[in-house]
């Protein structure tokens, strides 16, 4: 019986990589992916790109001895059941957890763990390589988290430093007298910014964690009123004084709109924007929910254009070359970075696509924000599929309670 047990978990081994690699030959695009096979085992892989994130950890098993901790997936397979395993988008749940950093998965690559605890790798593309979104270092990751082999802390920091270095080619004779972020992920590139420019950092701002990403949010009316309820001023910090604000990238310019008239109101006599990122002027393609190429604040305007529209003094705006360099010098040996997904900010998709493509014409009628507006009011165009009565964005309607209302009248409680 334990034979033919093992039989079948080595048969079952192979047909999950094989189901893996007819995955990756098929889906196009960015995704890291983890799902759980009901008694058999734990399943992680990444696109073969390694456009989007996802890492291992592991560590002694409480009910297993072991004399040292395995490094590597081979000596892993070799660990006979002492270890304990976890996958994540992010280092930084890994440490919260109490497992150690393995690595990240590879591009194209997958992962299995068993529920005896052995853990199996194989590559599943035979064309990988890795071309990781650096939007991810710019905004997404927490600044404690290791991806990739970079320290996002120490690729943001470069980010200020080369920030600092373009204004003062730029404006050599500036008159900033504060330099201010815009909570939270542009602190540490505000941060070194100011040291370069040897002006002091303060926080201006107070952020209400309580409110969600507004460039997201669908509506240009509802990402006005969020930005207010996101953030509020501490006066003392803009009162007469030339303030240069920082944040890590501008995407509509509805939050850095709102932002500079904060500022004003604050009594700022002028302010200055920097952003750790450069222009957003594309789509992006996979899985950040950039919108469509009219609804950007860079799209077909300069920077001067830009600083009209936003209503401050200048702008200035990261090079693409310099944050590429402010996270590829940060590399380890062992995985070096040679190639990003910079496509919202140069048009350039690692899968191939191009704008003019009939796929971006699909996409614009998807993400724009009347699109978005007329889904939220529950309005359909016509050549748009209905939803199935009883699906409510993935949950059951209360209209497929089928129930009498005089039997809940009965119980004393109001019918659905």
């Amino acid at each position: 019986a334990s034979n033919d047990g093992d039989f079948l978990a080595d048969n079952m081994e192979d047909k999950i990589f094989k189901a893996m690699e007819l995955v990756m030959s098929k889906c196009k695009g960015g995704y890291a992916g983890l799902y759980l096979i009901n008694g058999i085992g734990l399943v992680g892989f990444r696109d073969p790109h390694g456009i989007r994130p996802i890492v291992f950890g592991s560590r002694p098993s409480k009910t297993c001895s072991i004399s040292a901790l395995p490094k590597t997936p081979a000596k892993m397979k070799r660990a006979g059941g002492s270890l304990d395993y976890v996958m994540a988008s992010e280092s930084v749940a890994i440490d919260t957890l109490g497992f150690n950093l393995v690595r990240d998965i590879k591009p194209g690559e997958a992962i299995f763990i068993d529920f005896k605890g052995n853990c199996t790798t194989r590559q599943c593309h035979s064309n990988a390589s890795l071309s990781p979104c650096i939007f991810e270092y710019v905004y997404f990751a927490r600044p404690d988290s290791i991806m990739d082999g970079v320290s996002v802390y120490e690729s943001r920091l470069l980010m200020g430093e080369k920030l600092a270095q373009k204004i003062m080619k730029r404006h050599p004779d500036h008159d900033i007298d504060v330099v201010i972020p815009i909570p939270d992920t542009s602190r540490t590139s505000a941060l070194q910014a100011a040291y370069i420019l040897g002006r002091p950092f303060r926080e201006g701002f107070i952020k209400n964690r309580y409110i969600a990403r507004t460039f997201i949010m669908p509506g240009q009316e509802t990402r006005k009123k969020s930005v207010r309820l996101k953030l509020n001023t501490i006066k003392s910090e803009f009162t007469g004084r030339n303030v240069l604000l920082v944040d890590d990238s501008v995407v509509r310019g509805t939050t850095a709109r709102e932002i500079v008239d904060m500022a004003r109101e604050a009594g700022a006599r002028k302010v200055y924007f920097a952003s750790a990122a450069p222009p957003i002027r594309y789509p992006n393609i996979y899985g950040i929910d950039i919108p469509t190429r009219n609804e950007l604040v860079a799209y077909e305007r300069n920077e001067k254009d830009i600083a009209a529209h936003i209503g401050c003094d200048w702008i200035e705006y990261q090079d693409t070359c310099d944050l590429e360099e402010s996270v590829s010098v940060c590399a380890v040996p062992e995985v070096p970075l040679a190639y990003f997904d910079t496509s919202c900010f140069t048009g350039e998709y690692v899968t191939g696509e191009r704008m003019g493509d009939s796929y971006f014409q699909r996409l614009h009628e998807l993400r724009n924000d009347a699109a978005k507006q007329s889904r939220k009011s529950g309005k359909q165009k016509e050549d748009t599929p209905q939803l199935v009565r009883g699906l409510d964005q993935g949950c059951e309607s209360v209209h497929n309670d089928q129930r009498e209302a005089n039997e809940d009248a009965q119980k004393g409680c109001e019918a659905i």
